[in-house]
């Protein structure tokens, strides 16, 4: 007996959600080794940060929307403070490969256990946005998911035209391409890599406010996305944003499937034989070039 086409459809639609939260996670860590080469390990951190920030906003003023302008804002700051007090000096060393991945690994520690003296060990639940589910037919789904999709992909969309038409963009691009170049025409390469830190960081925030009626915040909500951030990242190709978004909704997808036919214990393990199977055939990734920075 076949599996009915609404429940086929209804995975689909899932997927292409979760799939969105993976394209904002990777997009954030693709802008990052894009224009720094720099491989955050802090950004589960900064997911989970954002999360809290927006329990506690709606918990005083119960406005979504208000939640996460201020998660954004915050984060935001934090992430920006990291690279402009500590990530900056690891960088006036060329030959300090290592440091940053130390670096941000310490951070995500610092942020982990600081968020485990603070809130505890327990997790912590937010009531929908928007109540109610959208039914055609035999095909449900909870427009919750339908908000944190439009939500999303407009962010995907407002992003990629601020990197393609704003003059701020159009530096962020020079810096990735060539930085001494970028540098002998007068952009701040500085202030270009602290911006799109925070900005990174910024769409952490965003995307743990938006599923956090979906997934319990606790200190450790970052962790799977950092995995899955960096799958997306590199299935994607390094450096390149458009590569991000498409690998997202890919490895979105191919999960939801992939529990409806099997068991939710194969979720994750199917991401990494996704990420391999493509890596066997296309090394550079789905939209990557040997060594390509930000596209």
């Amino acid at each position: 007996m076949g599996l009915p086409a609404s429940l086929v459809l209804e995975q689909v639609a899932n997927g292409v959600v979760t799939g969105t939260i993976y394209a904002l996670v990777g997009a954030g860590l693709t802008l990052v080794y894009g224009t720094m080469r720099v491989l955050n390990f802090a950004h589960g951190e900064f997911f989970m940060l954002g999360g809290y920030i927006m329990l506690l906003t709606i918990a005083v003023i119960a406005n979504p929307a208000a939640g996460m302008v201020v998660a954004a804002v915050i984060v935001f700051c934090v992430a920006a403070a990291v690279q402009r007090f500590l990530l900056r000096q690891t960088h006036r060393n060329a030959d300090a490969t290592f440091a940053p991945i130390a670096l941000t690994l310490g951070v995500s520690v610092v942020l982990q256990s600081g968020a485990q003296l603070v809130f505890g060990e327990t997790y912590r639940s937010i009531n929908y946005f928007v109540e109610g589910t959208l039914r055609i037919g035999d095909f449900r789904i909870a427009w919750q998911r339908i908000l944190i999709l439009i939500v999303g992909l407009g962010l995907l969309a407002i992003l990629a035209g601020f990197l393609r038409f704003t003059m701020l963009g159009k530096a962020i691009r020079a810096t990735a391409q060539d930085p001494d170049a970028a540098r002998a025409v007068g952009v701040p390469i500085g202030l270009v890599h602290t911006l799109v830190f925070g900005l990174s960081g910024a769409l952490a925030a965003i995307s743990a406010a938006l599923v956090s009626p979906l997934f319990a915040v606790s200190p450790w909500m970052g962790t799977t996305l950092t995995i899955k951030g960096f799958i997306v990242t590199v299935l994607g190709g390094l450096g390149s944003f458009p590569g991000s978004i498409a690998a997202g909704i890919i490895i979105g997808i191919a999960e939801s499937i992939t529990v409806m036919l099997t068991a939710s214990e194969w979720r994750e393990p199917f991401s990494l034989l996704l990420l391999l199977f493509v890596l066997l055939l296309r090394p550079q990734g789905l939209m990557g070039a040997p060594w390509s920075r930000v596209t």
